[in-house]
């Protein structure tokens, strides 16, 4: 390990080149990592450390970091950082000391950083019931092209837990000679350029056939918006995607919290309850670290608490 003569802000930019040359990280999560890190940079300056080299950098200073996060208010709404929140700049902290590690810069090491526990009653997953999934599919009408698209979108989402940007980036040579099939398995490029393996129900696929059916445009995206009069159009953005299952949520009257992530949380969810192992869940998903897919056990480990107070309360046995 080397000493470095250069203080620790300056090393953010090498850092946020190294995310996506070496680590492939999307541009949006480079720029939240910046936006976390400026923050460590505030802090530094309020201290007048900002001078601090990375092997200076002690665990006193996380200390007193940590301690800032969790007194921060916010400036506009006088609201203090939740604990999830404050895990973010953390998160973020710990993949620049990484950053050094790899570049053999001599540094606190990632793993002296704890991350916060969340506050009583913080809700870290939001997920929905299966009664409330069927409720959100079954909104979507097929009484035209629209409906039926949407109704695909959904099963999609449900069916195979993708990421927004990942079913946005569908196109329609993936789904060649589907009429004979009743599942289907795809190789897709995920988060990070991590490749993965997604599956589709039979259900899923009967609606994604309806949908190529009567769909009608020689663009190459399989979910097109359908802007033309004539029933051609382009591929759908994320945000068109997003206010699709916003507009569905409404119709369905499900929870207004639900978005296309929801769903992804909703299939792991029901994948943990019906007693998948959390590595398998990690690849379904595509994680590149099991403590991202453990989110989960704590949804799964309450269901678990609340069975056995139900069921095994011994209010019934004698005194």
């Amino acid at each position: 390990m080397n000493e470095s003569n250069k203080p620790i802000p300056q090393h953010i930019p090498d850092f946020l080149d190294y995310c996506e040359v070496e680590k492939g990280l999307r541009e949006n999560t480079q720029r939240n990592y910046k936006k976390y890190l400026d923050k460590f940079v505030l802090w530094l300056r309020s201290k007048r450390l900002e001078g601090l080299l990375p092997h200076q950098l002690t665990p006193e200073h996380i200390w007193d970091y940590r301690l800032y996060l969790s007194r921060y208010q916010d400036p506009i709404r006088g609201k203090i950082l939740q604990k999830s929140t404050q895990n973010y700049y953390l998160i973020a902290l710990r993949a620049f000391l990484g950053y050094f590690v790899a570049k053999d810069v001599q540094s606190l090491p990632p793993d002296k950083i704890a991350l916060s526990k969340a506050n009583k009653g913080e809700k870290t997953v939001k997920f929905l019931t299966l009664e409330q999934i069927e409720r959100l599919l079954t909104s979507a009408q097929p009484k035209d092209a629209t409906g039926i698209r949407n109704r695909a979108i959904l099963e999609t989402f449900f069916s195979t837990g993708l990421r927004i940007a990942e079913l946005c980036s569908l196109n329609i040579e993936q789904f060649a000679n589907l009429k004979d099939k009743q599942d289907l398995e795809l190789g897709i490029i995920g988060k990070g350029g991590h490749p993965r393996t997604i599956y589709f129900s039979d259900r899923s696929l009967e609606w994604i056939k309806k949908y190529i059916s009567i769909r009608n445009s020689k663009d190459k995206s399989l979910f097109i918006n359908f802007r033309d009069k004539d029933g051609t159009g382009t591929r759908l953005t994320p945000r068109s995607v997003e206010r699709i299952v916003k507009q569905h949520a409404i119709l369905a009257g499900i929870p207004t919290f639900t978005t296309p992530h929801t769903l992804r949380h909703s299939y792991a969810t029901d994948l943990m309850n019906q007693g998948v192992d959390l590595r398998t869940v990690q690849e379904f998903l595509g994680h590149k670290n099991i403590a991202t897919t453990q989110i989960y056990t704590h949804v799964t480990n309450k269901r678990l608490r609340d069975i056995h107070r139900q069921f095994h309360g011994g209010k019934d046995l004698k005194k």
